[in-house]
């Protein structure tokens, strides 16, 4: 009976071969593998051509998914060699690790560590000696720097990825693994021991079942612990009556950009795409991933010759002799990459490293593997609505004309509406078009959110409909159901609708805060103005946008009296949001209750200035308020009996938006010019900034028109708008007032 201990680098090309080589001149009975024992049901699956990596065995709690973990596996990663090859060999292979069911509540009550005696460390060895911080987190770094390496990986690569004879590089890394252990004293906390107590259980229970070739295929830093066993009657009693979870596992898609995250066995590697590139051609001596950067140049219209890439690869092996290392490694290979095809522009490596050195590589899964309902459903809809599933950002320009543009836009807000940001919607859509922008990219950790949410239903429209209910149920806040309100009606999720209108109802009628009211009136008007587009009916907002305006008339007027500067700023936010709603909405008889409403607040002395001088503006914009009686109002307002901050202040709210009026009225202008001209000048150093900040507001032609209008004086004009103004042709100009209107769609 013999039990080989396969210590390797997770995610490492050359430990993967060795296994694979290894395994073939072994013949193993059984393959014991480190991972979540619950996903020993899920193995069968890797033998499955459907099934390609990068893929994650994704464990979790059924009964509170956000607790999960990834188990990811790449092509080149050692255990899914080892997997591969139980599988065809027809011999049993199993996880070895502590269960995920303890694991969970282990992480839940785990405490912070004790601080504990740092290592001693021999920094006279080598200047790359890493601090005891880095030794704690990763120990073969400390072996690096002993060797004289920086980086720990590009040490481990040429020490063992690189290698030809696999039995004499699994040795090596024990004893390794071995020596530091014994020597560098690092904290061992419980999780490990655990875990290592629970290999061992693994290999002892194997031996029982008579198997007598087994391979054990476990992390470097676990080798020493399992070469010595110890008692078994120890570890039986370190794993005595831990706390247990039920824990369900599956399959899903991984990406390479991911495999770049410490999840799962914690492993993590920076470069997958080059790495996959070492366990396709570990013979190469750059001249095929030369090629490859040279074809990728070539698709960015950057000429590169043959010439290019042979002297390319012979600096690459240049340098690498030079360092006196085995085989040209990333390192020397994107040196050589800069200086002979780059020419020294390191912005094109950036390039690199994202179509090749990384990758946006997805892997699949079949599609009748166990999962979630929920999982199932949106998958069968991307499929359908031709929606892949994409590591790499893809844009879409959706028609909401056209069916299937409508279909794919509804599942994507329904997808938001569940908190899955697949899709994020970009540019500027405009009022009432029948276009939307969205760019997807798939995350494997939505795996997580699907089956979160899965809770609320099994299909899309089911979860989205009863988790929008919920929220609806538990807002308190007018402002935040009218905001789920407005993106469930794209979404057509007519049930969480009608109980979203309810609660907007329920909420607009036990407040008295019009501010608050005022708030939510412009979504509200959007949805009820243009909800149509969508082939939705938006009649369910209508009245109690109705509603709701009326009681923001009633109670505007006394809103407006008695506040401070900064609440009167935002106050008039708010009503010209209001205003712009209401000419959206057209309604006649709301129309009219706004006019009376803005007509108290002008004219009632006690309001805020800049309020009181806003409405006075909206009541000229509404033809209510011209001529000679808008004058009077203005010159009131302007008068010297006027404190001069008063007048400013009305003055600021009356050109809000525009400074038009004092263009074409010059009875206004002359009134806004006197009154200037007899403020002291203390008052008038005092009342320059609020001036400015009025006037800033203004498009740079109308700066630039009352300059120039500044210029005439008290007239406000210039020798060449009299000289216009003087050969103007009534008559003509009368002809075409017809047409103008007509454009304005004015009957």
């Amino acid at each position: 009976m013999s039990t080989h201990i396969l210590g390797i680098r997770h995610h490492g090309p050359g430990s993967a071969r060795h296994v694979k080589e290894y395994l073939e001149k072994v013949k193993p009975d059984i393959v014991l593998v480190e991972g979540p024992p619950e996903a020993d049901s899920i193995l069968e699956w890797v033998s499955n051509d459907l099934l390609k990596p990068p893929v994650a065995i994704l464990a979790y709690q059924p009964d509170a998914p956000q607790k999960a973990v990834f188990y990811p596996f790449a092509e080149f990663s050692p255990e899914w060699q080892a997997i591969l090859y139980a599988r065809r060999n027809n011999i049993p292979v199993r996880f070895m690790d502590l269960p995920m069911a303890h694991q969970f509540e282990l992480k839940a009550e785990k405490a912070p560590k004790p601080e504990a005696e740092a290592p001693s460390l021999n920094n006279s060895l080598a200047p790359y000696i890493p601090d005891t911080n880095i030794v704690r987190r990763n120990p073969v770094a400390y072996l690096a720097g002993a060797a004289g390496f920086a980086d720990e990986e590009k040490w481990w690569e040429h020490m063992f990825e690189y290698r030809q004879d696999p039995e004499a590089v699994f040795t090596a890394v024990a004893e390794g693994m071995q020596a530091l252990r014994q020597d560098l004293h690092l904290p061992y906390d419980r999780e490990e021991q655990l875990r290592e107590a629970h290999m061992r259980k693994t290999i002892r229970q194997a031996e029982r079942e008579m198997y007598t070739e087994i391979a054990v295929v476990c992390g470097a830093w676990h080798t020493p612990a399992l070469l010595n066993m110890g008692k078994a009657k120890d570890d039986n009693e370190l794993l005595k009556g831990l706390p247990k979870v039920k824990v369900a596992t599956t399959w899903i898609p991984w990406t390479y950009n991911r495999l770049s995250y410490n999840s799962g066995y914690g492993a993590g590697i920076n470069s997958p795409g080059w790495y996959e590139h070492n366990w396709r051609y570990h013979d190469d001596d750059g001249t095929r991933w030369m090629s490859r950067v040279a074809r990728l140049f070539r698709e960015q219209q950057k000429d590169i010759s043959v010439a290019h890439v042979m002297e390319a690869v012979r600096l690459a092996n240049a340098l690498t002799a030079l360092r006196g290392l085995p085989k040209a490694g990333l390192e020397e290979l994107n040196e050589a990459t800069l200086s002979v095809l780059c020419n020294g522009e390191d912005i094109l490596l950036q390039l690199i490293n994202e179509e090749l050195i990384v990758s946006d590589k997805i892997g699949e899964v079949p599609t009748d593997i166990p999962r979630p309902p929920l999982q199932t459903d949106i998958e069968k809809l991307q499929k359908k609505l031709r929606l892949p599933q994409t590591a790499d950002y893809k844009d879409y320009v959706l028609d909401l004309r056209k069916d299937t543009d409508l279909e794919r836009s509804i599942l994507l807000h329904r997808m938001e509406m569940l908190d899955i940001r697949w899709g994020h919607r970009y540019g500027p859509s405009g009022k009432g078009t029948f276009k939307e922008q969205w760019r997807l990219q798939w995350d494997p950790g939505f795996s997580i959110d699907i089956i979160e949410k899965g809770s609320w239903g099994n299909t899309v429209e089911e979860a989205a409909s009863k988790y929008v209910q919920h929220q609806a149920k538990t807002a308190t806040s007018l402002k935040e159901v009218c905001t789920l309100l407005e993106t469930a009606i794209p979404a057509e999720l007519h049930d969480a609708i009608e109980a979203l209108v309810q609660q907007v109802n329920n909420l607009a009628a036990a407040t008295g805060d019009v501010m608050q009211l005022m708030t939510v009136i412009p979504g509200l008007v959007q949805i009820s103005r243009y909800g149509n587009v969508r082939k939705t009916d938006a009649t369910l907002v209508d009245g109690i946008v109705a509603g709701m305006i009326t009681r923001i008339c009633v109670s505007l007027p006394a809103a407006c009296i008695g506040i401070a500067d900064d609440a009167a700023a935002e106050l008039l936010e708010l009503i010209y949001n209001m205003n712009d709603a209401l000419l959206i909405l057209q309604d006649p008889e709301l129309t009219t209750q706004w006019q009376q409403t803005i007509s108290y607040i002008a004219r009632n002395d006690s309001s805020a200035p800049v309020i009181g001088g806003y409405a006075t503006r909206l009541l000229a914009d509404h033809r209510q308020l011209s001529g000679n009686d808008l004058v009077k109002v203005f010159s009131y307002a302007m008068s010297a009996a006027t404190a001069p901050a008063i007048a400013a202040a009305w003055l600021e709210g009356f050109l809000k938006g525009s400074g038009t009026l004092l263009l074409v009225d010059n009875d206004l202008w002359t009134v806004v010019y006197n009154w200037m001209h007899q403020l002291e000048e203390d008052a008038f150093k005092q009342l320059l900034p609020l001036l400015r900040r009025t006037f800033s507001g203004f498009t740079k032609a109308e700066r630039r028109k009352l300059g120039e209008k500044a210029k005439g004086g008290v007239s406000g004009t210039t020798g060449v708008s009299q000289h216009t103004m003087e050969n103007i042709d009534a008559t003509r100009a009368m002809k075409g007032i017809p047409v103008v209107l007509q454009m304005l769609g004015v009957k």
